[in-house]
């Protein structure tokens, strides 16, 4: 590592995509501060959170953006996909309509992010087994008919949520290692340690972002 003013070499953009009430937020919440937020609120646009951590003795900062499911947020959220080197798509295991509803959040991240965007499926709150509608077999099957990495996770316990960050970053190092990504171009969704003092935001950087949502 250099001597720069940063911590890391790389800066990777996510999203999380996916139906209201599927536990975005609270996945965000417990990958960034390892507690689950009981009751969270719906967010009202986007939400914004970051965190170091390490891939192959690189550091990297994840800056991930929380997007609203309400249909009524698409045209503002979908601006927020542009650039997106990751992408978490997630789901509610407990219900059915919010899987159904995968290939139109599919289509969208297809159609708006670059062709190698890692996309990752979550199946979340594992944890309501009891309660279950999705089997993980049917959502391995979709996973694999796309080209998905695939877990099931909980926000509440933490369990694969940490994983599920992880290996997105895994896979999109290595796709800088295999030059596949342009880190050059904006829309790759990664940089290479800043060489602007004060400058770490991807596109979309929204200082008032916490101002416009609720986690």
């Amino acid at each position: 590592m250099s001597s720069a003013p940063y911590n890391y070499n790389y800066i990777f953009k996510y999203i999380i995509i996916g139906d209201m009430g599927v536990g975005k937020s609270c996945i965000l919440h417990q990958f960034t501060e390892k507690k689950f937020m009981a009751n969270c609120p719906h967010t009202i646009g986007v939400e914004f959170g970051t965190r170091i951590i390490e891939v192959d003795d690189k550091k990297i900062k994840l800056q991930i953006w929380d997007t609203a499911g309400q249909e009524r947020f698409r045209a503002v959220t979908r601006s927020y996909y542009r650039g997106a080197a990751g992408a978490l798509m997630v789901y509610d295991i407990t219900r059915r309509s919010t899987y159904n509803h995968l290939s139109s959040w599919l289509t969208d991240t297809r159609n708006l992010t670059n062709p190698n965007t890692v996309i990752f499926l979550i199946g979340n709150k594992s944890d309501l087994e009891s309660t279950r509608e999705v089997t993980f077999e049917e959502a391995e099957e979709f996973a694999k008919e796309n080209g998905l990495m695939f877990l099931e996770a909980s926000a509440m316990t933490g369990q694969n949520v940490e994983e599920a960050f992880l290996e997105t970053a895994r896979k999109i190092y290595q796709n800088i290692q295999e030059g596949r990504l342009d880190l050059n171009a904006s829309e790759s969704g990664v940089q290479h340690r800043p060489s602007q003092p004060g400058r770490t935001t991807l596109t979309n950087e929204a200082p008032n972002a916490k101002d416009q949502c609720s986690c």
